[in-house]
């Protein structure tokens, strides 16, 4: 017994006019590697109030083998004397959800809801102890909370429990901050791969178990995915009868210089020949001193074929739009506040976030920075425009680069909004995390192909899940290069070239400069995830950027190249339909 808390009640009705108080108390009972929660009733002398005659023990285990050491015998048999026909037993790992009472209404009780739906009798907590049960319970499974309702997930994440706590995600150093990294003000219901987020997000708990190689199945971790289960049940092999060709060599240019710019301007303003322009900010970026004038037609910001009165026209209306929803916040009282959970929720989130983004950057650097205020100001302006995803961790990384640059309020709101929205990073965000779940996905497809013999290592090595490319795909890169090089990097993103997904080939760029070191040292899982972690702004920039074009144009060289890999790199790109091939991939699982 862990956790023991007396003066908890059940009612019933014996009669349609009576209403029976039974009184009892709740353990929190370790069984092995189960936990239960029993209630008891009372004694009183040798009397024991007797429960609804219809009650019934509830015991979703009693069915499993009992194979275990005799301290586990012990333990069962010390919970199984509690499971009289007087008690009540709750196995958490059979537990959907809890409903929690609303504060300041009566008693306290928590309902436990089954994973087939049936909702055991309530425990009402007449002497108080229901919080510091849930916060008992939170030590041993996994919980996200809505509101009253708490969510609960499988307990078996010792793989993500290692990936995530070892990549340290979004956090410098602290293991808790990691455990919220993806809590959502909206809701924390999510299904399928949003398990992995779920349990980001809340409750990782360091145990001497967080440290090991996984040994439980992935698939208990995706339930849901039928798509991305582990490697036995779904694999990809590429046939030896059309080799890949070989990687050419790729040279940079220099960068986009102010008189360049200015030469794909005609008189009214108007970016003449935008796609000889997007190809010379691919090849070598763009000069810091004219970021400012680019980067607001690359994220969506100014239309390519808009004048320069036109953009100081939309500017102007931008800048309305911009104030009118800050002002919404901004004109919350503090006692709509103290009524508004979500927004309060959100506010103190971001309020957070902000005083530890970048500040060891001179622009964000220091007391009282103005900077910070806007960096706040915007990211609580987009939670009024994007109600729906409201602000997740990680959003304040993508802005404070925009911001630095644009030096505007309104510009950088608007221009963080069309990363977001036109660019579709808003789906790593998003709750049902299907954006993140596919790109794990892709890149997983990607690697067996391309780089076989590296994907054959990471499948030894329990890896092949490509979680420690989590961090790089969530926030494109920003932690892992220095302010100069993640602006350099995400402009080249920007232009859409080559291809839709040139970010997952960025991706296996790193990994084919890394993969030597990998295999020769023989790193195990924990040593992959701490390796990949410790890569942070020591990559070269423009030698990814070589590597990631080169590996494009190794695919696109291919005859007859496989159709699932032109898909996922161009997905609807002009040449798919002539460079794609069945026949070189092969597809080995029951995907239904």
């Amino acid at each position: 017994t862990v956790f023991e808390v007396s003066g908890v009640f059940i009612h019933t009705a014996k009669a349609e006019s009576e209403d029976v108080l039974l009184a009892g108390k709740v353990q929190l009972v370790l069984q092995g590697k189960d936990c239960y929660v029993l209630w008891n009733p009372l004694h009183h002398g040798n009397a024991v109030e007797q429960p609804d005659p219809d009650w019934t023990v509830v015991n979703t285990r009693s069915d499993q083998a009992t194979n275990g050491n005799a301290e586990e015998e012990g333990s069962a048999n010390q919970a199984g004397q509690c499971r009289s026909k007087n008690s009540l037993s709750i196995d958490l790992a059979a537990v959907r959800s809890i409903r929690m009472s609303t504060p300041n209404l009566g008693w306290a009780y928590l309902v436990f809801r089954m994973t087939d739906d049936e909702d055991m009798p309530p425990l009402h907590f007449h002497e108080g102890g229901s919080r510091e049960l849930i916060s008992m319970i939170r030590k041993y499974i996994t919980i996200t909370t809505d509101r009253d309702l708490l969510n609960v997930h499988p307990k078996n994440t010792d793989a993500l429990s290692t990936s995530f706590s070892e990549l340290q995600i979004l956090s410098e150093t602290s293991g808790n901050y990691v455990s919220k990294f993806f809590k959502d003000p909206v809701t924390a219901t999510m299904g399928g791969f949003s398990r992995v987020t779920s349990f980001v997000r809340d409750n990782i708990l360091p145990s001497s178990n967080m440290l090991n190689r996984p040994t439980e199945d992935y698939s208990q971790i995706f339930p849901d995915i039928t798509t991305f289960k582990v490697e036995q049940d779904f694999d990809l092999i590429a046939t030896t009868e059309n080799k890949l060709a070989d990687r050419p060599e790729v040279t940079r240019s220099s960068p986009l210089t102010e008189a360049e710019w200015h030469a794909f301007l005609d008189g009214e303003g108007r970016v003449l020949n935008v796609p000889d322009l997007k190809e010379k900010i691919f090849r070598g970026g763009i000069e810091p001193s004219i970021r400012k004038d680019l980067w607001p037609f690359l994220l969506c910001y100014y239309s390519w074929n808009s004048t320069t009165k036109e953009r100081i026209d939309s500017r102007k209306h931008k800048e309305d739009e911009y104030f009118g929803m800050k002002a919404q916040w901004k004109t919350i009282t503090t006692e709509q506040e103290r009524r508004f959970s979500i927004f309060k929720e959100r506010k103190n989130l971001i309020d957070k976030d902000v005083i530890r983004t970048d500040r060891m950057h001179p622009f964000f650097a220091g007391e009282k920075n103005v900077h910070l205020d806007q960096l706040f100001s915007i990211l609580m302006t987009y939670t009024q425009l994007n109600f729906d995803l409201g602000y997740v961790q990680g959003m304040s990384d993508i802005l404070s680069p925009i911001l630095l640059v644009m030096e505007d309020e309104v510009d950088a709101f608007w221009c963080f909004v069309g990363y977001m929205d036109n660019l579709k990073l808003e789906q790593n965000f998003d709750m049902k995390q299907e954006g993140m779940k596919n790109q794990l996905i892709q890149l997983n497809k990607l690697v067996q192909v391309i780089e076989p013999e590296l994907y054959g290592f990471l499948q030894s090595k329990e890896s092949s899940n490509m979680f420690f490319c989590f961090r790089w795909l969530l926030i494109h890169f920003k932690r892992e290069f220095t302010f100069e090089d993640i602006m350099r990097l995400w402009e080249v993103m920007w232009t859409g070239l080559p291809c839709q997904n040139f970010h997952l080939l960025l991706c296996l760029a790193i990994l084919d400069g890394q993969k030597r070191t990998m295999t020769e040292q023989d790193l195990d899982f924990n040593d992959i995830l701490k390796y990949v972690n410790e890569l942070s702004l020591k990559l070269n920039v423009e030698e990814i950027l070589r590597n990631g074009e080169s590996i494009f144009l190794q695919l696109k060289n291919t005859p007859e190249i496989p159709a699932v890999l032109w898909e996922i790199v161009c997905q609807s790109g002009e040449e798919e339909s002539s460079q794609a091939s069945e026949s070189s991939i092969e597809v080995i699982a029951d995907l239904e």
